[in-house]
Protein backbone atom coordinates (compact mmCIF):
# COMPACT_ATOMS: atom_id res chain seq x y z
CA UNK A 1 0.00 0.00 0.00
CA UNK A 2 1.28 3.45 -0.88
CA UNK A 3 2.10 5.69 2.08
CA UNK A 4 -0.61 8.19 1.16
CA UNK A 5 -3.30 5.50 0.95
CA UNK A 6 -2.12 3.89 4.17
CA UNK A 7 -2.23 7.20 6.02
CA UNK A 8 -5.75 7.82 4.74
CA UNK A 9 -6.72 4.40 6.07
CA UNK A 10 -5.13 5.19 9.43
CA UNK A 11 -7.06 8.47 9.56
CA UNK A 12 -10.21 6.44 8.92
CA UNK A 13 -9.39 4.15 11.84
CA UNK A 14 -8.88 7.16 14.06
CA UNK A 15 -12.22 8.54 12.99
CA UNK A 16 -14.08 5.35 13.86
CA UNK A 17 -12.19 4.14 16.95
CA UNK A 18 -10.90 7.44 18.32
CA UNK A 19 -7.40 6.09 18.89
CA UNK A 20 -4.78 3.71 17.47
CA UNK A 21 -1.55 2.22 18.74
CA UNK A 22 1.70 1.63 16.93
CA UNK A 23 1.39 -2.12 17.48
CA UNK A 24 -2.11 -2.13 15.95
CA UNK A 25 -0.79 -0.40 12.86
CA UNK A 26 2.08 -2.88 12.61
CA UNK A 27 -0.33 -5.83 12.65
CA UNK A 28 -2.94 -4.29 10.38
CA UNK A 29 -0.65 -2.91 7.66
CA UNK A 30 2.42 -5.11 8.05
CA UNK A 31 4.72 -2.16 8.63
CA UNK A 32 7.60 -1.51 10.98
CA UNK A 33 7.25 0.50 14.20
CA UNK A 34 9.34 3.26 12.61
CA UNK A 35 7.01 3.47 9.61
CA UNK A 36 3.96 3.52 11.86
CA UNK A 37 5.41 6.38 13.90
CA UNK A 38 6.32 8.23 10.72
CA UNK A 39 2.76 7.89 9.46
CA UNK A 40 1.36 9.19 12.76
CA UNK A 41 3.81 12.08 12.75
CA UNK A 42 2.66 13.06 9.25
CA UNK A 43 -1.01 12.85 10.26
CA UNK A 44 -0.24 15.04 13.25
CA UNK A 45 1.50 17.55 10.96
CA UNK A 46 -1.66 17.61 8.84
CA UNK A 47 -3.78 18.25 11.93
CA UNK A 48 -5.60 14.93 11.57
CA UNK A 49 -4.16 13.24 14.68
CA UNK A 50 -2.57 13.99 18.01
CA UNK A 51 0.30 11.70 18.96
CA UNK A 52 0.35 10.01 22.36
CA UNK A 53 2.75 7.59 24.02
CA UNK A 54 2.59 4.44 21.90
CA UNK A 55 0.07 5.71 19.37
CA UNK A 56 -2.26 8.58 18.54
CA UNK A 57 -5.77 9.91 19.08
CA UNK A 58 -7.99 11.77 16.67
CA UNK A 59 -7.24 15.49 16.75
CA UNK A 60 -10.82 16.28 17.76
CA UNK A 61 -10.24 14.39 21.00
CA UNK A 62 -9.08 16.98 23.46
CA UNK A 63 -8.28 17.69 27.03
CA UNK A 64 -10.96 20.39 27.40
CA UNK A 65 -12.75 19.95 30.66
CA UNK A 66 -15.60 21.96 32.14
CA UNK A 67 -15.59 22.99 35.78
CA UNK A 68 -17.45 20.86 38.30
CA UNK A 69 -20.03 23.62 38.81
CA UNK A 70 -20.76 23.78 35.08
CA UNK A 71 -20.99 19.99 34.76
CA UNK A 72 -23.35 19.84 37.73
CA UNK A 73 -25.83 22.00 35.81
CA UNK A 74 -25.58 19.90 32.65
CA UNK A 75 -28.21 17.19 31.92
CA UNK A 76 -29.64 17.03 35.47
CA UNK A 77 -32.57 14.83 34.36
CA UNK A 78 -30.22 12.18 32.97
CA UNK A 79 -27.98 12.26 36.04
CA UNK A 80 -30.94 12.05 38.43
CA UNK A 81 -32.35 9.05 36.56
CA UNK A 82 -28.97 7.32 36.47
CA UNK A 83 -28.43 7.97 40.18
CA UNK A 84 -31.85 6.56 41.06
CA UNK A 85 -31.20 3.41 39.04
CA UNK A 86 -27.75 2.94 40.56
CA UNK A 87 -28.80 3.50 44.17
CA UNK A 88 -31.71 1.06 43.73
CA UNK A 89 -29.16 -1.74 43.35
CA UNK A 90 -27.41 -1.07 46.67
CA UNK A 91 -27.79 -3.35 49.67
CA UNK A 92 -27.56 -1.93 53.22
CA UNK A 93 -24.10 -1.29 54.67
CA UNK A 94 -22.17 -1.71 51.44
CA UNK A 95 -18.97 0.21 50.73
CA UNK A 96 -19.08 2.41 47.65
CA UNK A 97 -16.38 4.15 45.63
CA UNK A 98 -17.63 7.39 44.04
CA UNK A 99 -15.39 9.21 41.58
CA UNK A 100 -15.21 12.98 41.09
CA UNK A 101 -17.81 13.12 38.31
CA UNK A 102 -20.94 15.24 38.67
CA UNK A 103 -22.97 12.06 38.05
CA UNK A 104 -21.39 10.48 41.14
CA UNK A 105 -22.44 13.59 43.09
CA UNK A 106 -26.05 12.88 42.09
CA UNK A 107 -25.55 9.30 43.33
CA UNK A 108 -24.32 10.56 46.70
CA UNK A 109 -27.24 12.95 46.99
CA UNK A 110 -29.71 10.15 46.18
CA UNK A 111 -28.11 7.90 48.79
CA UNK A 112 -28.58 10.60 51.42
CA UNK A 113 -32.18 11.29 50.37
CA UNK A 114 -33.05 7.60 50.71
CA UNK A 115 -31.20 7.18 54.01
CA UNK A 116 -28.96 4.44 52.63
CA UNK A 117 -26.57 2.95 55.18
CA UNK A 118 -23.21 2.78 53.45
CA UNK A 119 -19.58 3.75 53.51
CA UNK A 120 -18.58 6.14 50.74
CA UNK A 121 -14.96 6.39 49.59
CA UNK A 122 -14.39 9.37 47.30
CA UNK A 123 -11.83 11.85 46.00
CA UNK A 124 -14.58 14.41 45.29
CA UNK A 125 -14.55 17.44 47.59
CA UNK A 126 -18.20 18.32 46.75
CA UNK A 127 -19.30 14.81 47.75
CA UNK A 128 -17.26 15.07 50.95
CA UNK A 129 -18.94 18.40 51.73
CA UNK A 130 -22.38 17.00 50.89
CA UNK A 131 -22.03 13.96 53.14
CA UNK A 132 -20.34 15.72 56.04
CA UNK A 133 -22.95 18.51 56.21
CA UNK A 134 -26.02 16.27 55.91
CA UNK A 135 -27.78 16.10 59.27
CA UNK A 136 -28.57 12.60 60.47
CA UNK A 137 -26.72 10.99 57.57
CA UNK A 138 -26.28 7.23 57.77
CA UNK A 139 -23.37 7.40 55.33
CA UNK A 140 -19.86 6.95 56.68
CA UNK A 141 -17.26 8.92 54.75
CA UNK A 142 -13.68 8.07 53.80
CA UNK A 143 -12.10 11.02 52.03
CA UNK A 144 -9.31 10.40 49.55
CA UNK A 145 -6.66 13.10 49.87
CA UNK A 146 -3.93 14.21 47.52
CA UNK A 147 -3.32 17.16 45.24
CA UNK A 148 -6.44 19.29 44.84
CA UNK A 149 -7.55 20.11 41.29
CA UNK A 150 -9.30 23.46 41.34
CA UNK A 151 -11.29 22.82 38.14
CA UNK A 152 -12.90 19.58 39.28
CA UNK A 153 -12.66 20.14 43.04
CA UNK A 154 -11.14 16.69 43.38
CA UNK A 155 -8.02 15.13 44.87
CA UNK A 156 -5.62 13.38 42.51
CA UNK A 157 -1.99 12.34 42.23
CA UNK A 158 0.13 9.48 43.63
CA UNK A 159 -1.14 9.87 47.20
CA UNK A 160 -4.76 9.75 46.05
CA UNK A 161 -4.10 6.59 44.03
CA UNK A 162 -2.23 5.06 46.99
CA UNK A 163 -5.18 5.80 49.29
CA UNK A 164 -7.69 4.27 46.87
CA UNK A 165 -5.56 1.15 46.54
CA UNK A 166 -5.52 0.88 50.33
CA UNK A 167 -9.25 0.14 50.28
CA UNK A 168 -11.65 -2.31 48.68
CA UNK A 169 -15.27 -1.46 47.95
CA UNK A 170 -18.36 -3.50 47.13
CA UNK A 171 -19.40 -1.07 44.40
CA UNK A 172 -18.02 1.68 42.24
CA UNK A 173 -20.19 4.19 40.43
CA UNK A 174 -18.29 6.38 38.00
CA UNK A 175 -18.60 8.36 34.82
CA UNK A 176 -16.04 9.40 32.21
CA UNK A 177 -15.61 12.06 29.56
CA UNK A 178 -16.31 9.57 26.80
CA UNK A 179 -16.37 6.00 25.54
CA UNK A 180 -14.82 5.16 22.17
CA UNK A 181 -16.50 2.88 19.65
CA UNK A 182 -14.22 0.01 20.64
CA UNK A 183 -15.08 0.42 24.33
CA UNK A 184 -12.14 2.42 25.68
CA UNK A 185 -13.03 4.59 28.68
CA UNK A 186 -11.40 8.02 28.44
CA UNK A 187 -11.04 11.11 30.58
CA UNK A 188 -9.70 14.61 30.02
CA UNK A 189 -7.00 14.52 32.69
CA UNK A 190 -4.41 11.76 33.21
CA UNK A 191 -4.40 12.17 37.00
CA UNK A 192 -8.18 11.81 37.17
CA UNK A 193 -7.90 8.79 34.89
CA UNK A 194 -5.38 7.19 37.27
CA UNK A 195 -7.73 7.54 40.25
CA UNK A 196 -10.66 6.11 38.31
CA UNK A 197 -8.53 3.17 37.13
CA UNK A 198 -7.47 2.44 40.72
CA UNK A 199 -11.10 2.46 41.84
CA UNK A 200 -12.04 0.02 39.08
CA UNK A 201 -9.21 -2.29 40.14
CA UNK A 202 -10.33 -2.35 43.80
CA UNK A 203 -14.10 -2.51 43.39
CA UNK A 204 -15.89 -5.85 43.57
CA UNK A 205 -18.38 -4.48 41.05
CA UNK A 206 -17.79 -1.38 38.92
CA UNK A 207 -20.62 0.39 37.11
CA UNK A 208 -20.38 3.11 34.51
CA UNK A 209 -23.14 5.74 34.40
CA UNK A 210 -23.53 7.47 31.04
CA UNK A 211 -25.94 9.27 28.75
CA UNK A 212 -25.72 9.48 24.97
CA UNK A 213 -23.33 12.45 25.05
CA UNK A 214 -20.57 10.19 26.43
CA UNK A 215 -20.60 8.19 23.18
CA UNK A 216 -19.87 11.32 21.16
CA UNK A 217 -16.97 12.76 23.18
CA UNK A 218 -13.57 11.41 24.10
CA UNK A 219 -10.73 12.46 26.35
CA UNK A 220 -6.99 12.20 25.87
CA UNK A 221 -6.33 9.85 28.78
CA UNK A 222 -7.28 6.19 28.93
CA UNK A 223 -9.02 4.98 32.09
CA UNK A 224 -9.51 1.37 31.03
CA UNK A 225 -11.88 -0.66 28.91
CA UNK A 226 -15.58 -1.25 29.22
CA UNK A 227 -14.82 -4.97 29.56
CA UNK A 228 -13.20 -4.17 32.94
CA UNK A 229 -16.63 -3.20 34.30
CA UNK A 230 -19.48 -5.18 35.80
CA UNK A 231 -22.11 -3.17 33.99
CA UNK A 232 -23.27 0.06 32.40
CA UNK A 233 -26.30 2.20 33.19
CA UNK A 234 -27.25 4.07 30.00
CA UNK A 235 -29.73 6.93 29.70
CA UNK A 236 -31.08 8.19 26.38
CA UNK A 237 -28.88 5.90 24.29
CA UNK A 238 -30.18 4.84 20.88
CA UNK A 239 -30.82 1.13 20.16
CA UNK A 240 -27.86 0.73 17.79
CA UNK A 241 -25.51 2.28 20.36
CA UNK A 242 -26.90 0.03 23.10
CA UNK A 243 -26.27 -2.95 20.85
CA UNK A 244 -22.69 -1.77 20.30
CA UNK A 245 -22.12 -1.52 24.04
CA UNK A 246 -23.64 -4.95 24.66
CA UNK A 247 -21.45 -6.46 21.95
CA UNK A 248 -18.47 -5.89 24.27
CA UNK A 249 -19.97 -8.50 26.60
CA UNK A 250 -20.78 -6.09 29.43
CA UNK A 251 -24.27 -5.93 30.94
CA UNK A 252 -26.02 -2.73 29.86
CA UNK A 253 -29.12 -1.49 31.69
CA UNK A 254 -31.24 1.03 29.79
CA UNK A 255 -32.48 3.60 32.27
CA UNK A 256 -35.84 5.38 31.85
CA UNK A 257 -35.58 7.56 28.79
CA UNK A 258 -33.26 5.14 27.00
CA UNK A 259 -34.34 2.71 24.31
CA UNK A 260 -34.68 -0.79 25.74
Amino acid sequence: MLAESRRAAIAGLLGSAGSVTVSELEDRFGISPMTARRDLAELERQGRARRTHGGAVISAIGSHEDSFAKRLESAPEAKSALAAAAVATLAPRQSVFLDSSSTAYFVARRMLEEGIEATVITNSLPIMDLVSTSAGSSVELIGVGGTRRHLTRSFVGPYAVHTVLGHFADRLFLSVKGVTRDGALTDADPLEADVKAAMIAHAHEAFLLIDDSKLQAHGLSAVGHIADLSGVFAYGVAPHALAQLRATGVEVRAVAGAAA
